[in-house]
């Protein structure tokens, strides 16, 4: 789960992490209440997206009058602020949030994250604040310092102390990086989540370390600790679809392929993916409809992958452990009348009750074509959605 940035401050801060004094506002006159509230003499308003590279869409603007706070967020409330990491229809701007300005001395890079391959936490850091670490990654990758934390002992003093010599910090410097480190730490751990970025991380003019931005994710599993958290979850910045299979207890990802694909198992679901494209296809989206599905949900799971415009076929793969041929067929061949099903459909059944599976989607009467195996269903999609196109 994704936050936004003024939410993720406010949660760092309780755990002593330095950043500006802001305000959100939702009206322009609520954007000039809090620009006087904070004082002056310089603003920052920051529309609030869940998306990155806001500033060079034109959804950050520094101020200096209370009046050009109103008059910035009167522009950006309302407006469809693209970015690289959104659509190109962009996201639209519901809050902006007003903060003081800052003295700034230097740009950094701060993150942490969960190392997949390594099981830990790491902790990664860049002279190169402001900028797209990815960028970074590729073209300096030696200006990108990682260091990994040992879930036993956490983050010490001396890795933050460290971190902080390596990019260049020096006297006091030093200590606020430190104590901002450990805390960041601190709310990483107890909150679960999965990412905190912090870009740009500044130097003040006076030494201080402060979290001029701030990212943040929550692994959506640990959620039911933290009732709080979700409490922020903001359903305008989600993809509608992924929330209805949310609300059913499906795992649904929506993709920019064409081929819909429904599967029970992650390590199903990605292998029916891989052959696809194996097979000249792409599929329009990951969907683990589980090991215990009813009819019902896999009706829903069906419905969730025909309402993406861009898919032109749809492949069913099921290995029937846990999960019976006969109730996803159920499920499909009732999901398929509801909908009047209008694209190619290929089904892959394998398992318990395979042949009453196989036997309810021969009667239905719906054309659909079955497949032996893995292989020959991934052919037999690719191959029916081009000849339909």
């Amino acid at each position: 789960m994704n936050i936004h940035e003024y939410q993720a401050k406010s949660l760092l801060a309780r755990y002593g992490v330095a950043v500006p004094s802001g305000g959100i506002a939702y009206t322009p006159q609520e954007a000039e209440t809090v620009a006087h509230e904070l004082g002056g003499p310089v603003w920052v308003v920051k529309a609030q997206i869940h998306a990155g590279g806001r500033g060079k869409g034109g959804g950050v603007k520094v101020i200096k009058s209370e009046k050009g706070v109103m008059d910035a967020a009167k522009n950006m409330l309302g407006m469809n602020l693209i970015t690289h990491q959104t659509s190109p229809d962009g996201k639209e701007v519901q809050r902006v949030y007003i903060e003081e300005g800052c003295n700034i001395a230097r740009e950094l890079y701060l993150s942490m994250l969960i190392d997949r391959v390594r099981g830990q936490l790491t902790i990664m850091a860049s002279t190169e604040g402001g900028m797209d670490i990815e960028e970074v990654a590729a073209k300096t990758p030696e200006r990108i310092h990682k260091v990994l934390i040992d879930p036993v002992t956490g983050v010490q003093p001396y890795h933050a102390r460290n971190l902080a010599f390596r990019l260049g910090l020096r006297d006091k410097q030093v200590n606020f990086a430190q104590k901002f480190i450990l805390s960041m730490y601190k709310a990483f751990v107890e909150l679960d989540a999965s990412l905190i970025e912090i870009n740009p991380l500044v130097v003040t003019k006076t030494g201080e370390v402060i979290a001029l931005d701030a990212k943040m994710n929550f692994d959506d599993n640990a959620l039911f600790r933290h009732r709080d958290i979700e409490e922020l979850r903001d359903e305008h910045e989600e993809d509608p679809s992924e929330l209805e299979a949310a609300r059913h207890s499906l795992n649904y990802i929506k993709l920019d392929g064409n081929v819909g694909c429904m599967v029970n198992g992650a390590g199903l679901a990605m292998a029916t993916m891989d052959i696809i494209k194996l097979h000249g296809g792409a599929p329009a989206n990951f969907l683990d409809v589980g090991g215990g599905a009813t009819r019902e949900r896999v009706t829903i799971a069906f419905k969730l992958i025909l309402s993406d415009p861009n898919v032109e076929g749809i492949l069913v793969n099921i290995f029937g452990g846990i999960m019976r041929c006969d109730v996803i067929a159920e499920g499909v061949v009732t999901a398929a009348r509801e909908v009047s099903l209008k694209v190619p459909l290929v089904v892959r059944l394998e398992g318990t009750n395979v042949d009453l599976g196989k036997e309810i989607l021969k009667r239905s009467g719906l054309p659909i074509e079955s497949a032996d195996d893995l292989g020959d269903a991934a052919k037999k999609i690719v191959q029916a959605v081009k000849e339909a196109g």
